[in-house]
């Protein structure tokens, strides 16, 4: 057994060196995916920490960062974030974590990008319409995660996703999977995951319909045929993670863990996460911070820092209130709230 666990902590942290010295890559096929919003980090303990979460995933986002880590919760668990993401755009996420039986967890989760609404302009009324439209893009999921032993656990979550702007819409069903394991050695866990495989998305609607002359060298043909405008058919974000986490330092009234992600993605370079957790007074007051997205080509993402307060407020009922700031290269910075109870 301690052969096997070996074996697996070998190819994992080659994995991960691998996608260290990968981001060699010259071709980023930037902005061929749809659904992109699937890529936003969600949670602010995560994001704190540099996205470096993989291997860490251990309460409701896990059905985010990986769902093999959704069998870790002991306790039923509502996770509500929000925050105001780049242009003005709003973007949350919402879990409910259900343990069900003996290594047995379920959850579901919606995420929401959503934006005010917009005055519709054309080349005759630059300045507006009078007329205005909408855009949002969502995702729902059920998970399902199961611990085949004591330290390991793998799960799922298969979610639906629409974007829509207008009266147009494009909509895909995707599974994300991942496992999560902690080895023999002294508080060093390693994760994978892999979020967003499933079909291809293709937007359509009324706003592409139009009027077309099929047989425009025909005289006497109706001019007005009704017709619609083809689309092309786009990938979801696929992105490969996988990561290590290690507890630095633990006793009753500290603890100091450090982490690592490599993650390759289908529409960029791959990259690198990193960073850390100070927990303090038992596990009540937490500082974090993190790097997002080192090795990637033309990152816009940098430094990130945070903060959370785990309360009992009564007995059995644990409140957790989290912070997360993510430094951006050129665009506005971004802050993220949380919070989450456990009963």
């Amino acid at each position: 057994m301690k052969r096997a666990h070996l074996s697996c902590l070998l190819i994992v942290l080659l994995s991960v060196l691998w996608a260290f010295t990968a981001s060699g890559q010259e071709v980023t096929k930037v902005g061929t995916t749809a659904a992109k919003f699937l890529s936003i980090p969600v949670g602010s303990r995560a994001l704190g920490m540099g996205g470096a979460f993989v291997s860490l995933a251990d309460d409701a986002t896990a059905m985010y960062w990986n769902p093999g880590g959704l069998a870790k919760l002991s306790h039923k668990e509502i996770f509500l974030m929000h925050s105001r993401w780049l242009a003005d755009i709003n973007f949350d996420f919402i879990a409910l974590a259900l343990p069900i039986g003996e290594g047995g967890v379920a959850g579901i989760n919606v995420t929401a990008l959503t934006l005010d609404e917009m005055e519709v302009t054309t080349e005759e009324f630059p300045e507006g319409t009078s007329e205005t439209f909408s855009a949002s893009s969502f995702a729902a999921g059920i998970s399902y995660a199961h611990n085949l032993t004591d330290r390991f656990s793998i799960g799922a979550n298969i979610k639906y996703i629409t974007e829509k702007i207008s009266v147009s819409s494009a909509s895909s069903i995707a599974i994300d999977i991942g496992t999560l394991f902690t080895t023999p050695f002294a508080g060093i866990r390693l994760g994978a995951s892999i979020s967003n495989f499933g079909a291809k998305m293709q937007i359509s609607g009324d706003d592409l319909l139009v009027q077309q002359d099929i047989a425009p060298r025909i005289s006497g043909n109706n001019p007005n045929v009704n017709a619609f405008l083809g689309t092309g058919k786009f990938d979801l974000p696929l992105l490969l993670r996988i990561g290590v986490s290690w507890d630095a330092m633990k006793n009753e009234n500290s603890r100091l863990t450090l982490a690592v992600d490599g993650a390759h993605p289908n529409d960029n370079t791959e990259f690198v996460n990193a960073g850390g957790e100070w927990a303090l007074l038992g596990e009540k007051f937490f500082v974090r911070a993190g790097y997002k997205s080192a090795f990637l080509k033309d990152s816009e993402e940098q430094f990130t820092v945070g903060g959370g307060l785990h309360y009992d407020i009564i007995r059995g009922y644990n409140v957790s209130l989290d912070y997360a700031f993510e430094q951006f290269e050129h665009l506005d910075n971004i802050h993220k709230f949380a919070l989450s109870l456990k009963f």
